[in-house]
């Protein structure tokens, strides 16, 4: 077994794929000191914070004068920029709303904050915003951050059109404990979502399998407690594999298995499983997919970028907890070589699959890595994600992932985990009828077969998958892209699953 160690990756100059430079933060009890951007955040009272009456002070009352003249409502969201304010460049009113402010909405503040920034230093005015939320500040930080991702590693520059440079955001009116909840948790939180990101948005002439595993052991250079494992392709053939080297047959690039195992809890207990596909692109195989829209099938890793994002957040930042990633990963392309309609594929539990269509092609990934983990690993719970059936995304849009258990009492577990992390999932069923419509005449089951697709999928998975495990099954294809943005997710690839998986996994720790 090959074992990927950090210093041969060093040595060997891997890189991570680049964004654009991301801000820096630095925390202050006092005033912001800046005369460039700031930003103050205001209720529907229309109350200043003391902080933002000294600021209203040096620009001789004309803040306060604004929002009565353009009778600010404060609704949480809303912004009036108001640039006559000298001697500051801009000053930006955000609203805050009349609810409580949570640590979502407040990462939420943070991300309208850097909808209203063009990339130069700024100040966050964030003294008595959230007084029933212990280290506020922190949280308006990381909003800011997963707001203000851009990726340009591909972009051309030159001296009309400079690359973006290093700026610092200010988060005035705090204290250390809120800069050491940012720096020590919240701030790698952030990388975990950037790197899903980076592994998302990155072409697939540049991102096949091993790529990928080169990437993500970079990322992880350094960290303790951390042990990565890689499966070639003989190994996976030797391990009976058949669906994920079935998957992965068609393509130059052959397929890995990606384990990352981070001990961060009691030796000896059981961890938990996170499984997610990494399909580098998705062509749908021999039943291929129309032109239309299959670019965005570079981001059918999307469940193995979150799950490699998920457990450099939860390792660097030391959480108690044991946790494993797993990440099949395949390129799914047509060739002489590539698995047709109809064949027959072993996985490595021994069951056999018909194939009805290669382009159902993540479920096979996640047969073998699935039943790998619990083999391997004896989890205390297993969860899967994965871009996994347009079904879902037609069900759900882009406002929630769907959620598939066998038992509705973990299904609002996992909504409850949603709504504390900002990524929301709502559940669909799984019912004994989905498993029989996808028992096969010639094999143990078919991948495809019926409706809903997303029920289907996840019967197929769960073949897999030992009826006394707790799992969780996460169906991400209507969420993992935003061609609108949100706050925190600009559009593009949102790396949607590290904060929710990262919430469920403070939740285990505690």
């Amino acid at each position: 077994m090959f074992k990927h160690t950090f210093k041969a990756a060093l040595l060997a100059g891997i890189a991570i794929p680049m964004a654009s430079a991301s801000p820096d933060f630095a925390f202050t009890a006092n005033d912001a000191s800046t005369d460039g951007d700031i930003v103050v955040f205001v209720g529907p009272d229309g109350v200043l914070s003391p902080q933002a009456q000294r600021l209203d002070s040096r620009v001789d009352g004309r803040l306060s004068a604004a929002l009565q003249s353009e009778a600010f409502d404060g609704a949480f969201g809303n912004s009036l920029a108001l640039r006559a304010m000298a001697p500051f460049d801009t000053v930006t009113v955000l609203g805050t709303g009349e609810d409580p402010l949570t640590p979502r909405l407040l990462a939420d503040l943070g991300g309208h904050a850097a909808s209203a920034n063009d990339g130069d230093a700024i100040a966050l005015v964030a003294d008595a915003i959230a007084p029933n939320v212990e280290g506020a500040g922190a949280y308006l930080a990381k909003g800011f951050a997963l707001g203000a991702y851009t990726f340009t590693k591909y972009k051309s520059f030159d001296e009309d059109n400079p690359a973006p440079q290093p700026y610092t955001v200010t988060v005035a009116g705090t204290d250390t404990d809120t800069r050491s909840l940012f720096e020590s948790d919240l701030a790698h939180l952030v990388e975990g979502v950037t790197l899903a990101r980076d592994l998302g948005t990155e072409p697939g002439n540049t991102l096949w399998p091993q790529k990928f595993v080169d990437h993500v052991s970079a990322a992880f250079a350094g960290v303790d407690e951390v042990e990565i494992t890689v499966l070639d392709a003989d190994q996976i053939r030797e391990r009976g594999m058949g669906a994920l080297m079935g998957v992965g047959q068609g393509s130059i690039h052959d397929p890995r298995m990606l384990i990352v195992e981070y001990r961060g809890g009691t030796r000896g207990d059981a961890p938990v499983a996170l499984v997610g596909k990494g399909i580098t692109f998705d062509t749908g195989g021999i039943s291929i997919k129309p032109n239309n829209g299959m670019w965005y099938m570079k981001s059918d890793l999307s469940g193995a970028a979150a799950v490699a994002g998920t457990v450099l957040a939860a390792a660097k930042r030391g959480e108690d907890i044991n946790v494993v990633g797993l990440m099949p990963l395949a390129e799914n392309m047509p060739s002489q070589d590539a698995i047709r309609p109809g064949d027959v594929l072993t996985t490595m539990s021994g069951k056999t699959i018909e194939i009805m269509s290669t382009d159902a092609e993540g479920r096979l990934l996640l047969a073998d890595a699935v039943y790998y983990a619990q083999q391997e690993f004896e989890p205390e719970m297993l969860l899967n994600i994965a871009t996994l059936t347009g079904s879902a995304a037609r069900a759900m849009g882009d406002d929630y992932a769907a959620v598939i258990t066998r038992d509705l009492p973990l299904s609002l577990e996992m909504m409850e985990i949603g709504k504390a992390a900002g990524e929301d999932v709502w559940p669909l069923p799984l019912h004994p009828s989905h498993y029989e419509q996808i028992e096969s005449l010639i094999a143990d089951i078919k991948n495809t077969g019926g409706q809903p697709g997303a029920s289907i999928g996840a019967a197929v998975v769960g073949t897999f998958v030992d009826e006394a495990m707790p799992w969780v099954h996460l169906d991400i294809a209507g969420v993992d892209w935003r061609d609108a943005p949100t706050p925190t997710a600009p559009i593009g690839h949102a790396g949607w699953g590290v904060r929710f998986m990262d919430q469920l996994l403070r939740e285990k720790s505690e």
